[in-house]
């Protein structure tokens, strides 16, 4: 798998098609990688700046931790579909192999433990936005509310791609760790990233 080297075009392509991968895992990861981006754009149209000098060091600090997110999420595009096809396969064991409910909950194990990283990562990116949008250049504010929303989405799509895996887990006690992990970033991470975009929607209102 190379979807890395992929056109937009290509990639949008394979998405659309019937192929079990990539799928929202992948595309959440892309999407969060995309978002942190546009943070750390933000910071590059800052420093330098006269205006911005007293948080120059606090923007570069954040543009350094920004573009190791975007890498790690841009990984996790090849990752999330290398651990999901093996699951996709053994929905196709016949129910009655007595190997089937072991190697399912493996499999489901491994698929939710990609969409749990995104969901993490897209945690961090979120706080890395509310700074950007606080510190950085207002002539680009757009665009950490822009990155905001991005990782915003992608948080939303890796927690539901973490849960449909751990719906089916049979061993509930980890799921439902995994699941309250989800539900209390959720709980946390969705004011954050709604209030940085409320705050730079306002101002254009």
């Amino acid at each position: 798998m190379d979807f890395l080297n992929d056109s937009v075009t290509e990639f949008t392509e394979r998405l659309a098609s019937s192929a079990p991968v990539p799928g929202g895992g992948g595309a959440s990861a892309l999407v969060g990688a995309i978002g942190v981006a546009l943070g750390d754009m933000v910071g590059e149209l800052t420093v330098g700046k006269k205006k911005y000098a007293d948080v120059e060091d606090d923007i570069r600090a954040l543009m350094a931790r920004a573009q190791e997110l975007r890498v790690r999420l841009l990984k996790c595009v090849e990752k999330d579909a290398e651990l999901f096809e093996p699951l996709s396969r053994a929905y196709g064991i016949p129910k009655d192999d007595p190997t089937r409910d072991e190697v399912m909950e493996k499999c489901l194990r491994d698929a939710a433990s990609v969409p749990l990283e995104i969901f993490d990562l897209c945690c961090e990116c979120i706080e890395l936005q509310r700074e950007f949008a606080e510190k950085g250049s207002k002539l680009v504010i757009s665009d950490a509310a822009t990155g905001v929303a991005f990782c915003w989405s992608a948080m939303y799509g890796a927690a539901v791609n973490v849960k449909v895996n751990t719906k089916l887990m049979r061993d509930r006690d980890y799921a439902d760790k995994i699941n309250a992990h989800i539900d209390e970033g959720m709980a946390k991470y969705r004011p954050i990233a709604e209030k940085v975009y409320e705050d730079v929607y306002r101002r254009f209102c």
